[in-house]
């Protein structure tokens, strides 16, 4: 089988196609025939700075795609040769992630694909999508679990709505009943967030932005997805409502942060970081549920008329796929792994 390796952390040039024998799926564990591999920020991170090599020293990159069920090994339940599956966390301390025709990943990583979805919305879910659902779920108070009517009643502010996760995170509090508004820094990503099906959308560029916030909020904001907590501390917690969250999972912007002191307190104000790789497994579970149950309500399309335009490459061009996510391409990195899987 066709692979993409690389056996030192390095620039994407250390990235190589190579020949590999299929692997066996071992006890717990499923091997699926890779359709489409997605790539985010974190595995061309991972890439740069190392992680757990294989037997060989070799590491498989990429954390999140889709396919089909190939074999299973022993002690695996809920899953048949056959069934289409999306992946989370793949590469997640392991040396073999989805940039590879076959992968092998425990039993538990491996998600049922409702019927009519499509590989691409597959292969665009995992780390976005997850990261975007425990966002919505740290309210004090709750919910815990999204579902149609979960967050009724609650508004929502998603921080860069024309990225991969906020994307997810506008659609996910839509199918849940929230009021969304959304910042973005052009027009264009304004249209992407609103194809998205965000309510109302802002210009974090804009001079009045608080200003603006507040009028469309006026009883303030729930729960604040954010993106760049040490640019935007000040402001969350000017427009956050009482009791308010705020969910952190990125450094974008900088690495620290000064927070308002009476702000916070004098709102209650949850401040809640999160990261996939240490939220453990039971909000991975649930997460991997709910956002399944939005997929069978036809709440996370993907693509430029929903707000999420496809950069597509093939497996020999990797490492080109990761230069664009290093490079900051709107929308989502796609690989079209089996080469037939790429919408016309």
């Amino acid at each position: 089988m066709r692979a993409v390796v690389y056996a030192n952390p390095g620039p994407s040039s250390v990235l190589s196609l190579v020949e590999r024998d299929v692997p066996e799926p071992a006890q717990g564990e499923v091997r699926v025939k890779v359709a489409v591999s997605g790539v985010n920020p974190t595995d061309w991170k991972n890439r740069a700075g190392g992680g757990r090599p294989g037997p060989a020293g070799e590491i498989v990159p990429n954390q999140d795609g889709a396919g089909v069920v190939d074999a299973i090994g022993d002690g695996v339940d809920g899953l048949t040769v056959g069934d289409r599956v999306w992946l989370y966390l793949a590469q997640h301390e392991r040396p073999t992630g989805t940039a590879q025709e076959y992968t092998v990943v425990p039993a538990t990583r491996v998600v049922r694909l409702p019927e009519g979805i499509g590989m691409d919305v597959a292969a665009s879910l995992g780390v976005p999508a997850m990261t975007a659902h425990r966002a919505l779920t740290v309210h004090e108070a709750g919910p815990t679990r999204l579902s149609p009517g979960a967050l009724s009643g609650r508004t929502v502010l998603v921080s860069g709505g024309a990225g991969a996760v906020g994307h997810a995170a506008i659609q996910l509090a839509v199918w849940a009943g929230a009021t969304v508004l959304t910042t973005v820094s052009s027009d264009e990503k304004g249209e992407l967030a609103r194809a998205a099906s965000a309510h109302h959308v802002v210009r974090y560029t804009d001079d009045d932005v608080a200003e603006q916030i507040e009028r469309l909020a006026p009883e303030g904001i729930d729960h604040i997805v954010e993106v760049s907590l040490a640019e935007n501390a000040a402001l969350s917690l000017r427009v956050l409502a009482n009791h308010g969250s705020i969910a952190f999972y990125a450094d974008n912007g900088g690495d620290h942060v000064d927070v308002p002191i009476r702000p916070a307190f004098a709102k209650n104000a949850r401040l809640q970081g999160l990261l996939m790789y240490t939220v453990g497994d039971a909000a991975l579970h649930a997460a991997a549920e709910d956002i399944t149950a939005a997929l069978r309500d036809g709440a996370l399309p993907v693509g430029a008329a929903a707000g999420l335009p496809l950069t597509w490459f093939g497996l020999e061009e990797t490492a080109a796929a990761h230069d664009a996510v290093e490079a900051g391409t709107v929308g989502k990195v796609l690989i079209d792994v089996a080469a037939s899987d790429r919408p016309a």
